[in-house]
């Protein structure tokens, strides 16, 4: 089908056109029909196959016939990338919004845009607050749906589709998702058409290799023997791609994986491959932040035209590696599976080296089939492939079993989450706090309009709804009295997107501790909302020593070796003097080799702190007023990561830490001395210069003369 045969728009099919898309793919085409009906759909096809394109025109369609429009992504790169999509359509008069973090926030001025890009967590947030926008939201687009599968993400999503087909039952929802076993139960649940389909825009091949051959599935074979001692199949596989001029994604098991290849592979291609934009997408790195030892790695690889990714680096460094790798800079990026989920990346040639992996509290398990398609289903460059390689790698002991498994196998079926304590502790209050649902039977009858209500028996939820209640009720949160009703307490926990269970350990923290910078930074590391670092048992007695030292300055006691909270609470403890290093001024090399972590850590940990602290400050106008100032000061520290007397100069915009702290060994130490200051002595401070020093007087010259 030609788009000009679409019933749109006719500037919609020009844009289109300028895109390069002047026919629909046969899923899209087979759907049509039901993208201008308006109905639900539940599209269930491969990488690459044209999902997004579905999406957009229900949005368009929707819109420009006075509707307004929510497109749901589980990552914040996704939600990047898909914002920036939907832009290109902003010359029709469609207003696109993106609406990340600040989950404390109704974001009212959201209501003007007509759509609005967000993660499934930000929208759960906004419904949390009851904005009247959102009953105006008639077209809901959910991607990658069969993460309705995963055990963090999976919940909140699910909620948040209950939750918008109760609010305006007549709204559209489109979902978007892998090809899966059970997309059907999916469409189900969603009263949507199901679409299924294998078919892809350059033809997939999945095949095997042993170090001698690759076996196709479709029987053909290729010769890629290892002809010396210095190289392994990775490096096989990698060069014979790059040789016929195509890019290779290679995944990996583990972050040091990932870069232990691409520095093998860096190696070896060195004398290979050269472009003079290598040399400026390295450089790009190297100043993109602050200068770790990763990012020097990193920068290497790179001139050798070769990359690694994994979720260890920080999102600034993962978004260079991608671009350079989309403008075919870069022709191999070694990557953990995180790369799989969602991002556009296609390459000639997927190579497969791990299909198992560790979990925490178990040994190396099995990836899931899902996974490992998902992994193959990026390979295959629309517009520069004639066809796609996806080769796991294999030895004569498990080849059968790959084959059988992951190239011949069904992906697992998706199943709801919801039914842990942990996933509903912090949606039940929600229910209460925004009157959705004030009565055991109300919360329940929510309860069986989900997923997992559809799949399971809904009698299995109600003891963990009664646990719940109860400690809600306990820890009051909620009051009883013939209906539950949010006390001031559980309705600010709510508000403030934390886990109920962390808001206790707050609350406690304010009511029994001072104004102890460990203590605090310890509190809200000591919660469920934070993710901790890997506890070494190395570091064990390491961190405990540290523990026991400080003592005096922790609000609560130090557990005993056998109490089942001791390891719990040292992986806190170690998340907390990390972030006292940060905030005391180490450079974030010093503070990544002291504790054997990648800059992606400490950048995602402050982030939470941030957030947890900023928790804690709300809070303290309930329980602890006189504690207000000081956790905002400590919020405002760990943002930026300086001690407190640089604060008034890191909220100039264009001074971080490193020249806030020049600034103020030069004698500039507040607001007042730059305003009376003259712009050539600020222009002399290292690494200000004249075009910065104006722009930092006129901002502290405007603060002044408010004040």
């Amino acid at each position: 089908m030609r788009i000009d045969d679409l019933p749109i728009e006719p500037r919609v099919v020009e844009i289109l056109k300028r895109d390069g898309i002047v026919e629909l793919y046969p899923p899209q085409a087979d759907v049509a029909k039901y993208i201008f009906e308006g109905k639900n759909i539940l599209l269930a096809v491969p990488t690459a196959a044209g999902k997004s394109l579905v999406a957009y025109l229900a949005i368009l369609h929707d819109v420009l016939n006075g509707g307004k429009a929510m497109y749901i992504v589980p990552l914040r790169a996704l939600a990047t990338e898909k914002f920036e999509d939907l832009r290109k359509f902003e010359p029709l008069g469609i207003t696109v919004a993106l609406s990340m973090g600040d989950y404390d926030s109704s974001d009212y001025h959201l209501g003007k845009y007509d759509v609005i890009v967000t993660t499934s967590e930000k929208a759960d947030s906004l419904l949390r607050h009851n904005a009247d926008w959102l009953r105006r939201i008639t077209t809901l687009v959910a991607d990658e749906i069969h993460l309705l599968n995963d055990p963090d993400r999976g919940p909140t999503l699910e909620v948040t589709i209950t939750k918008f087909k109760m609010i305006n039952p007549s709204v559209r929802i489109v979902g978007l998702s892998a090809t899966i076993s059970n997309s059907e139960d999916i469409a189900k649940w969603l009263d949507a058409v199901h679409y299924r389909s294998d078919w892809r825009p350059v033809p997939l091949k999945l095949g095997v290799y042993d170090g001698d051959y690759i076996e196709f599935l479709d029987g053909d074979v290729k010769i890629v023997g290892i002809d010396s001692k210095r190289k392994d199949k990775v490096v096989a596989l990698v060069e014979d791609a790059i040789a016929d001029d195509g890019q290779c994604l290679v995944f990996v098991n583990t972050r040091r994986s990932s870069e232990s290849v691409a520095r093998r592979l860096a190696k070896h291609f060195g004398r290979k491959l050269s472009n003079a934009q290598l040399d400026a997408l390295a450089d790009l790195v190297k100043s993109a932040e602050e200068p770790t030892v990763i990012s020097e790695k990193l920068a290497e690889c790179i001139r050798h035209g070769v990359a690694f990714h994994n979720a260890g680096l920080t999102n600034r460094l993962r978004k260079i590696v991608e671009d350079g790798f989309r403008r075919r800079f870069i022709k191999c990026i070694v990557a953990t599976p995180t790369l799989a989920a969602g991002i556009n990346l296609p390459a000639r040639r997927v190579v497969i080296r791990d299909t198992h992996r560790y979990e925490a509290g178990t040994w190396m398990r099995d990836i899931p089939v899902l996974e490992i398609q998902q992994m193959c289903g990026r390979a295959g460059r629309p517009g520069y492939d004639p066809y796609g390689e996806a080769l796991i790698v294999v030895n004569e002991k498990n080849k059968e079993y790959i084959v059988k498994k992951y190239l011949m196998g069904e992906p697992e079926p998706i199943n709801s989450k919801l039914g842990a304590e942990n996933a509903l502790r912090s949606h039940i209050l929600a229910l209460i706090a925004t009157n959705t649902a004030n009565t055991r039977e109300g919360i329940m009858e929510f309860m069986s309009r989900t997923f997992f209500a559809m799949q399971s028996d809904i009698r299995l939820i109600e003891s963990v709804v009664d646990e719940i209640l109860d400690f809600l009720i306990k820890h009051d949160f909620i009051e009883e009295n013939g209906e539950f009703k949010s006390t001031q307490f559980g309705k600010k926990t709510t508000d403030l997107y934390i886990d109920p269970l962390s808001a206790v350990k707050i609350r406690d923290a304010l009511i029994r501790g001072d104004d102890k910078t460990l203590g605090l930074l310890h509190a809200v590391c000591y919660t469920p909302d934070m993710p901790l670092l890997i506890l070494r048992s190395r570091e064990i007695e390491e961190v405990w020593r540290e523990g026991l030292a400080r003592r005096c300055e922790l609000i609560f006691d130090l557990p005993a070796p056998f109490e089942a909270e001791y390891e719990f609470y040292l992986g806190a403890l170690k998340v907390a003097l990390m972030l006292e290093y940060w905030i005391n001024e180490f450079d974030e090399d010093h503070i990544i080799k002291r504790f054997d972590i990648w800059p992606g850590d400490l950048r995602s940990r402050i982030e939470v702190a941030e957030w947890l602290l900023y928790s804690m400050r709300e809070l303290a106008r309930l329980f602890r007023k006189e504690l207000f100032g000081t956790t905002n000061a400590l919020m405002l520290r760990v943002r930026h990561g300086v001690k407190e007397e640089l604060l008034p100069l890191v909220s100039l915009r264009g001074i971080g830490r490193r020249r806030a702290r020049a600034l103020y060994s030069q004698g500039f130490r507040d607001i007042e001395d730059i305003a009376r200051a003259s712009v050539e002595d600020i222009a002399r401070v290292p690494g200000i210069g004249e075009k910065l020093a104006r722009g930092i007087k006129q901002q502290a010259e405007n603060i002044y003369k408010r004040v």
